[in-house]
């Protein structure tokens, strides 16, 4: 998946094609670009840069996260050798976070490089011409991604790292404790809502999240608060009475129409500004990412309303299953089922209803079947709505790839709300499962308009909806605790669809759910703490040295090292 970021354009390009127009400033190019007198207009093009960055570095952690908890694919039955998580191929995340190989020279001289580096290039501008807005904004990406940097990689450099004012810059940076980030990013979050809510003269020419409307980014300082203190709360005494003490003061993220997510474009040359998965998937050669079993699996068995969005299936049946196996197309249809599998009663290889896609951890080659696996649907992708008709899918089809990559939703913000309910009364949760299953059956089936050709009678009823809500509250009110949370997990899951790095988060923190897919490995090694330190950071940089193993647990994992979590 990670390939098409590489040719995936320029976030500068992306940015001005967004915005519909094509902005210029006045600069003279003869200097250095890095010492150049920055004012508003090119502070407007910094922050255009740093906010598509930040679009892209939340789709590529929300993937590897995804991937670790069976809303993704992943490739590999050996956890310490994962390709798609290897040193070599998190360079690319890293550089997108801080400062890459890669940097930009706009027309104007002006370069872009990195979310933290453009967002210290963008400081003194900012701070010059009053641009209290622009500052907030890059607070607030600033401290989603240190805090998502350590959530993923645990300690890293951060206040010896990108700084663009000092005469001599440290070349190798040491790294900072991850609770010391997590402060930092607490103190630049409460610093973002002070300049939100300053008046201002200037405002930014482009706000591709809230459109100017600076109450909802408020909200989202908060829910992001919300997000620390939760994740801090096996560590942190007063992280749960923090967490609290927002939600009673009612300005978080608590509505749909608040929710924070990039909406992505349907250009799709020069740059491509599609939604990635679309991108990587709507292709003349058909599908390139497999999709979950165990999540399509979970989806199909309850009759969940979002199965048409998440999915397009391009054929009826699955070799192995209605049909008979194929050797060519699907090998694994004719192999034993695993006896960890069977101990577990869990799927193998192959699902009914056309649902192809690929157990969690396998790894065999690529046969051809780029036009029969299922793919990514209208939600959040952009692609085609499920409506049985069973073809092939073609470059264009569906929404064209204007979809959205999801960071902070109202539906999410009620999962973090039921698991801190349960905290000692598992039965509590019920009404927060209840009210962010509802808002993500809303919001996933609203998709389904990006779809002209969609054929709405195949659009969930009323009835389907209610039924689905009702069977799941039904199993929650039945269940022990273990069983209750197992549930929530589920839910919690499936509405992350399109990012899982809360996912990654919550199965670290809780454990659950204990009902996932094990890797088709039996033996696949400790599951992933933490991952490792990409290349370009440990071998450029002497302060440094490679972890021993990706069992290194971040600062708020505090559960035991071994056994845990029960699924690998």
């Amino acid at each position: 998946m990670k390939r098409i970021f590489k040719t995936f354009g320029s976030s500068a390009l992306i940015a001005t094609l967004l915005l519909g127009g094509c902005e210029t400033i006045e600069l003279d190019i003869t200097d250095n670009p890095n010492q150049l007198s920055l004012d508003q207009s090119s502070a407007d093009l910094l922050l255009n840069s740093i906010q598509v960055d930040f679009a892209t570095f939340v789709e590529l952690m929300g993937q590897n996260g995804g991937d670790l908890v069976r809303i993704g694919y992943l490739n590999g039955r050996n956890y310490q050798n994962i390709t798609n998580l290897s040193p070599v191929q998190l360079n690319l995340e890293w550089n997108i976070a801080y400062q890459g190989d890669n940097a930009e020279t706009l027309p104007s001289g002006l370069e872009v490089n990195g979310i933290l580096a453009d967002i210290r290039a963008l400081a003194p501008a900012a701070e010059a011409n009053e641009l209290f807005r622009h500052t907030a904004i890059a607070q607030f990406i600033e401290a989603y991604t240190i805090v998502t940097l350590v959530d993923f990689f645990g300690d890293i450099p951060y206040s010896e790292a990108i700084q663009a004012a000092a005469d001599t810059p440290i070349l190798n940076p040491n790294v900072d404790s991850g609770a010391s980030i997590y402060e930092a990013a607490l103190g630049l979050l409460s610093s973002a809502i002070e300049n939100f809510e300053r008046d201002v003269v200037t405002t930014p020419a482009n706000d591709f999240y809230y459109g100017g409307t600076w109450s909802n980014w408020v909200k989202a300082c908060n829910t992001l608060r919300m997000k620390i203190y939760l994740q801090s709360r096996l560590v942190d005494g007063g992280a749960v009475a923090a967490f609290n003490a927002i939600v009673a003061d009612g300005n978080f993220i608590d509505e749909t129409s608040e929710d924070l997510q990039f909406q992505w474009g349907t250009n799709a040359i020069l740059p491509d500004a599609r939604h990635p998965r679309y991108a990587d998937n709507y292709t003349p050669s058909g599908g390139a990412d497999y999709l979950p079993n165990w999540l399509m699996n979970l989806m199909d068995t309850t009759d969940d309303p979002r199965i048409r969005f998440y999915f397009y299936r391009q054929v009826n049946a699955v070799p192995g299953a209605e049909i008979p196996p194929n050797e060519e197309t699907l090998a694994c249809g004719l192999e034993p089922i695993p006896q960890h599998y069977a101990d577990g009663n869990f799927t193998f290889c192959v699902l009914p209803n056309g649902y192809w896609g690929r157990d969690h951890g396998q790894n065999a080659g690529i046969p051809p079947d780029g036009f029969t696996r299922a793919v990514y649907g209208v939600y959040p992708s952009g692609g085609i709505f499920d409506d049985s008709s069973f073809e092939g899918l073609g470059v264009g089809d569906g929404g064209g790839g204007a979809g959205v990559t999801p960071i902070l939703l109202a539906s999410w913000v009620d999962f973090m709300r039921a698991e801190v309910a349960m905290i000692g009364n598992a039965d509590a949760g019920l009404p927060f499962l209840q009210a962010g299953l509802a808002k993500s059956v809303a919001k996933v089936i609203s998709f389904g308009s990006l779809d002209a050709s969609a054929n709405a009678s195949f659009f969930p009823t009323t009835t389907d909806i209610d039924s689905h809500s009702l069977n799941v509250s039904n199993a929650f009110t039945a269940a022990d605790d273990d069983g209750k949370m197992d549930i929530l997990a589920e839910q919690y899951m499936i509405a992350l669809f399109g990012n899982g790095i809360d996912g990654y988060n919550f199965y670290r923190r809780t454990g659950f759910p204990t009902t996932f897919q094990p890797n088709l490995e039996p033996e696949p090694g400790s599951f992933i703490r933490s991952l490792n330190y990409p290349a370009d950071f440990v071998n450029n940089n002497s302060s440094v040295d490679p972890k021993p193993n990706q069992t290194i647990q971040v600062f708020w994992d505090n559960n035991p090292g071994t056994g845990f979590p029960i699924a690998n």
